[in-house]
Order: C-alpha cells, then structure tokens, then sequence
C-alpha cells in the first residue's frame, strides 16, 4: 500500500467516519481522488469503492480528475457580483491563460466559480488551494497572476492577500460580556446541572442557527435518552451567502464556543464532541486546534475535568468539502459518519438518533456561545432583553450596500429601519434578511423588525440600494439553489432547474401571464414537496419579491393582457403569505392603480 494512503489511515485511526477527512487529505496531496487511492481505502476500512466515490462526487471540493496545483474559485455570491466580481473573473482568466470551468492544459491552475466563501463584507473573494483570498482587485490579481506562473509556494505570497478582518462595528448583550477560561463550567456544577438547564429553560434561549428550536428542550430530551454515548455536535458549516457571524465567533470568540460544548455535555451526560467546520474557513482550522490544545493543558477538556471525576469530555474537528446542504444537520450527521450529505428522514430527530444512531445534541456556533454566558449569568439576565418569544441578542452579518459592513448586535426587536440607519445604508431599495433561505423586504417594509414572530434569521442582512436589479438578485438565489440541491429528491432537484429557468423565461422579456402563474404553481410544489429544507426554502426569493414588487414581474411579461378566467392577484396570494403581507402595495390591483 502506498505510504501516504497508509499515513493519513493512520491519522484518522482507520475509523471509516473520517472518510471524509481522509480524501480530503488525498486530494491536497495528489490533486484529485486517484482511483488506486480509492482502491487502497476501500480495502483498508473495508467499505464499498461506490461509497468512496460517492462522497467524491458529492463535495464540490473533492474532484476523481486532477485539478491545477493552484486550485482558484471565485465566491459567485451576489454582494462579490455587486463589487464586480464578473469582470474580477474574466480579467483572472485572461491572466492565467485558462477558461472558468477548467484546468489549465499545464496543470498549473483550475479556476472556477464557488457559491460563497463567507467573506462577504470584505469581497470580492475567493479560495486559493483552499485559503481565503479577500478584496480582489485588478491590482492584486495582476500579482497573483505573476506568482502563480511563478509557481511561488503560499507561503510567500503576501500575507495581506489572506487577511481576513473582523469588523465588530455593534457589540451588544453577548459580544460586551467579560470572560474568563472555565467560568461557565465552574458555575455549571456550582449551581447543578439540573438547575442550569434550569436557566436555559428560563431563558427562552433558541437555536441561533435559523429554526429557532428551543435549546433547553433539545438539551433535556437527549439527557433522558438511554441509549449510549451521547454526542455534542457545533454546526460551523455557515454556508448561508450572506453570513460570516460564525466565522467571527470561531476567530475571536473560540473559547466560549467550546466552553458552551462543554457545559452541554456535562448536562447531557457526553463525552464527545464534534465542530464541523466549513471547507471555506480552512484559515481557521489550525488556530482552532491550538485554541483545544490549550484547553486541554489547562484542564478545560479530557479527563475529569476541572478536577470533577467522571466528566470526560474533548472536541474534534472535522472538516466539510464544499456542500451547502450540510448545514441541515441530519445531513451534516451524514457527512461526519464519512458518507454523502443526504438529509435523513424524520422523525427520529437527531436528539433520539443522531450521530452514529445515537442521541445528538446539534446546535449553532451562536447558540453555544450564548449558553455560556447564560449558564454564568442565569437566565432571567437573558429573557429580560428582546422580546417574550425572542429573547436575547443576534447577531448580523450586515452586508451590501451599506457604508459599514460587518458584525453587529441587536437585541431581538430591533427594527430593520434602525440597522439601516446603524450601518450607513441610504436609498434603500430592500434587504434580503436570512440570506437566500429567508425574506426579501421592500424598503416599504423596514419598520419590520429581527424577531423570529417577524423576520427570522440565522444572521445574513444583505442590503440592496436602488441601483440594483431585483431580478438580478432573484436570479443569483435562485440559480444558488439550483447548484446546492443534493439530487435526493425529484421535487427540488427538478424543480430548482424549472424555477431557475422559468425566471429566466420571464426575466428576459418573453413570458406571459400564464408563465407567471405557472411560475408560483412551481414554487408551491418545490416547496411543499421537498425531502428536506433545502428545497422548502429554494422558492423563497422568487415567492418574497412576488409579495413585496407584484407590479415588476408584471412589466416583465411579453404580454399584459389576462384571459377572464386568469386572476393574477390572486395567484400572488400565496407569495403574500409567505411574505406575511397583506397591505395594499402587495396587491397587484392596488399597484396599477
């Protein structure tokens, strides 16, 4: 057996859930999956091929054909698209002498589009052999062009290419709070473990991650499981375009995400833990294994901890590969047990059977971060900001166009109007809030407010100003979702293409009012349909900007004039439900008059 093949064996213990991380490995060495590699794999963890290659196949990160030694993708999220990221692309081509899509004949370089790599308050951005590249410009790629050719190792390029900032322009409840190493454990098992589940409970904290499920019932439900181990599961896999409030809790805030682990694993009685970090923020990987070196040292992980005997708990990293759909956890359950990140069927829910088909607590990086601080200051400290049915803070990732993007911290409540005002947005035309996956609002709506009874979010706030397109941003979701459909099931992966290509028909000036109604009859079964979130979501943007600007998909049309039977207000009824609108300016009648 080859000896590489052997030594990343050896690292992942021969455990076949690390498949994963082991191909992961093989692609950076030999620059694809060789198929002598998947061979040896096979044989070694005494797994099918097919298995093997259908993880390869299934992360858009991993490739059975080798790529360039400079593996180049450029975030095609549309905040990059909005700081000409197009031309950015086509000029990088035209430097390095290959097309979007391929691999230079050489094998020096591959370039593609990627969806989004979480930089999106400082793009256009993109990856180089997996690293974060933030601010393309001209000027810049001019010498990354130079570099390559080259053929300049990383490590020597310009340290500032990688630089990845955190701008904290709004710290409020959470990001303001004085923090020692080991203060929330300490005061875990000084009050109790039942009465500190006892103060998340009181504290209505719910899962930041976008569905809001209620934490302290997540938590004691897979407490009273029988079945053993018990796992604690980090969801870092923030693949939402739009969102980067995670990757600036990782990079500054480690520490209380792990001690949040920690504290849940002592309540649910776990010993092992696991954060799935998102192939795009690999920059941050080796820091976070210091920062869990480090807490091993000080007696915050391992054995008997902090001197408690029995409570053993420490955390491992795995990696993804480039897979939107591994944000849902149940797929994200998948992909750490080495497999494709296919959403599993519920119920049972990961609480009952998770990981390894044993009960899994997953929860957001927020989420974590917020139970520390919860389980240091109690509950009612937390409840007492926000709102009855959203208490607490949350976090923005605010980009766009707006004069300060970046982290901001708003108790629930806040109104869109205010955040505006708070970030320098002008000539507002609409935010898209909770990226793709969530609501478009018009700038006739801003008295909304970030409440999960209003508009929910797992943290994106993308702000759009009058120069834009609404359809150019419809448009870019819609074809997001289209690439990121897993293929499980019909609905959403045929109905993604049909979504996307039906837009497209009316977008350009060639549908009629039937295609506008066969437009929302699509949505509708891609939505209700779908095997899992992916596909509930997919028709968001289309059904949202339908609700809040009726009368521009109505100029769109080839032809304006509707047969008596057609009656396309209310066929924009469902749209408005989504929208949780129901005013006059989203009634086409109200519109055109």
């Amino acid at each position: 057996m080859n000896s590489f093949i052997r030594s990343v064996l050896a690292e992942a213990d021969y455990k076949p859930e690390r498949l994963l991380q082991m191909l992961r490995a093989v692609q950076a060495q030999y620059l694809h999956i060789p198929q002598a590699a998947i061979e040896q794999l096979a044989a070694a963890l005494h797994i099918p091929r097919t298995q093997i290659i259908a993880v390869a196949e299934f992360y858009s990160f991993l490739h059975l054909t080798p790529q360039g030694r400079y593996d180049i993708h450029i975030s095609d999220s549309i905040t990059d698209r909005m700081l000409g990221k197009e031309k950015l692309l086509n000029y990088l081509a035209e430097k390095l002498h290959v097309k979007v899509g391929e691999v230079r004949a050489d094998g020096l370089v591959s370039l593609n589009n990627t969806s989004c790599t979480g930089m999106c308050d400082q793009g256009p951005a993109g990856l180089v052999n997996g690293y974060a590249l933030t601010r393309l410009a001209p000027a810049r790629i001019d010498v990354i062009a130079k570099l390559i050719e080259q053929q300049a190792p990383l490590s020597d390029w310009p340290p500032e290419f990688f630089a990845v900032e955190e701008p904290l322009r709004k710290p409020g409840l959470l990001l303001n709070q004085p923090f020692e190493n080991g203060a929330a454990i300490r005061a875990t098992f000084a009050r109790g473990l039942t009465e500190t589940l006892a103060e998340v409970d009181s504290s209505n904290l719910r899962g930041r991650g976008g569905a809001g499920f209620k934490t302290a019932l997540k938590w004691r439900t897979c407490a009273q499981q029988t079945a053993t181990p018990h796992y604690v599961i980090c969801n870092a896999d923030e693949g939402e375009p739009g969102t980067f409030k995670d990757r600036m809790l990782l990079d500054l805030y480690a520490d209380q995400v792990f001690e949040g682990m920690t504290l849940c694993a002592a309540i649910i009685g776990s010993d092992q833990g696991l954060l799935y970090l998102r192939a795009e923020y690999l920059f941050l990987y080796e820091q976070l294994q210091r920062v869990l070196k480090r807490r091993r040292a000080s007696g915050l992980l391992g054995r008997n901890i902090l001197g408690h005997d029995g409570f053993d708990f420490d955390i491992e990293i795995r990696m993804g590969a480039g897979a939107y759909i591994c944000g849902e956890a149940s797929a994200q359950i998948e992909s750490l047990e080495g497999k494709p990140g296919i959403p599993r069927v519920k119920p049972p829910n990961s609480v009952i059977c998770g990981y390894q088909r044993k009960p899994t607590v997953v929860d957001n990086v927020e989420t974590f971060f917020a139970a520390t601080h919860i389980a240091i200051q109690g509950g009612s400290w937390f409840a007492e900001v926000g709102t009855a049915q959203s208490t607490g803070s949350k976090l923005l990732s605010i980009s766009g166009d707006c004069a300060r993007p970046g982290i901001y911290e708003y108790p629930f409540g806040t109104s869109i109007e205010e955040i505006l005002q708070d970030c320098g947005a002008v000539d507002v035309l609409g935010v898209q809030v909770g990226g793709p996956s969530g609501t478009f609002i018009s700038n006739r709506e801003l008295q909304r407010r970030i409440a999960f009874e209003d508009l929910s979010t797992a943290g994106s706030f993308m702000v759009f100003n009058n120069s834009r397109n609404i359809f150019d941003i419809v448009q870019n979701f819609t074809d997001f979702f289209a690439h990121e459909s897993c293929g499980f099931c019909t609905p959403c992966r045929v109905g993604t293409t049909l979504l996307k290509n039906q837009l497209r028909k009316i977008v350009g000036g060639n549908g009629a009012a039937v295609d506008l109604e066969e437009l929302n009859e699509i949505c509708l079964v891609v939505k209700n349909n779908s095997h899992c979130g992916l596909g509930d979501s997919a028709a968001n943007p289309i059904l949202s900007t339908l609700a809040s600007y009726p009368e521009l998909y109505l100029k769109q049309l080839k032809q304006s004039s509707f047969t008596p039977g057609f009656d396309l207000d209310a066929t924009l009824a469902v749209a408005r439900r989504m929208a949780q609108r129901d005013d006059d300016a989203a009634h086409l009648s109200q519109v055109e008059n």
